[in-house]
């Protein structure tokens, strides 16, 4: 098979396969932001997916922040106010968002989120669209939409509710509080713990057992737990999508995403 050039299409997103070529990495490479997520970044990784996807000999991709500080941290402020504040932009930032993370959710192959540092916002957007998510002890999780007046679209609420019963999805989603690696372990939001010097050896165990084991028996398993949690026939989608474009036309938003600029707490009016 001739070789795959898998050279990411910006330089904010670093990507390189494993020697034996079995594992795809896909490394978010904005430190001095703490790896928050641009548009640029977004765009990216639907294209790596799509060269993966043909690429036999990849069996399980890798997505992890550059550094030791974060994960991911939510969205990159410099862009917050060209891309999110218009309703225009609010709509092409949610399409590449939304186009990246189902193509990580639905992509046929195992993913999986190696977690240090931040994990916010988006970044628990990305950990929680991958099948597997492993944490150094260090990271921290929260989902702080609450606290900035955004909309969250549904297919992440449904991953998260997926992942963690709506009661703890409420709870996180709801107080838009920061938990650590061991909560977040107990509530079923990622699977297992190392300290952060032995993080690398547990990906490896990873690596090693998705090279090892047969790629269609885990590919059928995979199959056949997404179609298990298919949504039912009976939601309404665009009442979903109304309400969280009600979320980004209200003057709360305008307020949160001023305060958050300002470095401020928000005064929230519920209209």
């Amino acid at each position: 098979m001739a070789q795959i050039d898998y050279q990411s299409p910006t330089e904010r997103v670093q990507s390189w396969l494993d020697a034996d070529g079995s594992t795809l990495h896909i490394r978010f490479n904005n430190p001095e932001r703490h790896n928050a997520l641009s548009v640029d970044m977004w765009e990216a990784v639907p294209a790596l997916l799509a060269l993966a996807e043909q690429d036999e000999r990849v069996r399980l991709v890798v997505f992890s922040g550059a550094g030791e500080k974060a994960f991911v941290s939510g969205a990159d402020i410099s862009q917050f106010e060209d891309m999110r504040a218009a309703r225009e932009a609010v709509a092409r930032y949610e399409e590449l968002a939304e186009k990246a993370l189902m193509g990580i959710y639905h992509f046929s192959k195992p993913t999986l989120a190696c977690i240090r540092g931040y994990c916010i916002g988006g970044g628990v957007n990305v950990a929680i669209s991958c099948d597997l998510r492993i944490a150094a002890s260090d990271a921290v999780f929260s989902i702080p939409a609450a606290r900035l007046g955004l909309g969250y679209r549904y297919s992440a609420m449904k991953n998260l509710v997926d992942l963690v019963g709506p009661g703890v999805a409420k709870d996180l989603f709801f107080t838009a509080r920061r938990i650590g690696a061991v909560e977040a372990k107990e509530v079923g939001l990622i699977t297992r713990v190392a300290s952060p010097d032995q993080l690398e050896a547990l990906l490896a165990e990873y690596r090693e057992s998705l090279a090892a084991n047969a790629p269609l028996t885990v590919r059928a398993g995979k199959a056949i737990v997404a179609e298990i949690l298919k949504a039912s026939p009976d939601i309404d989608l665009d009442k979903c999508k109304q309400l969280i474009l009600g979320c980004f036309q209200s003057e709360d938003y305008t307020e949160g995403r001023k305060a958050f600029m300002e470095k401020r707490k928000p005064v929230f009016r519920g209209r």
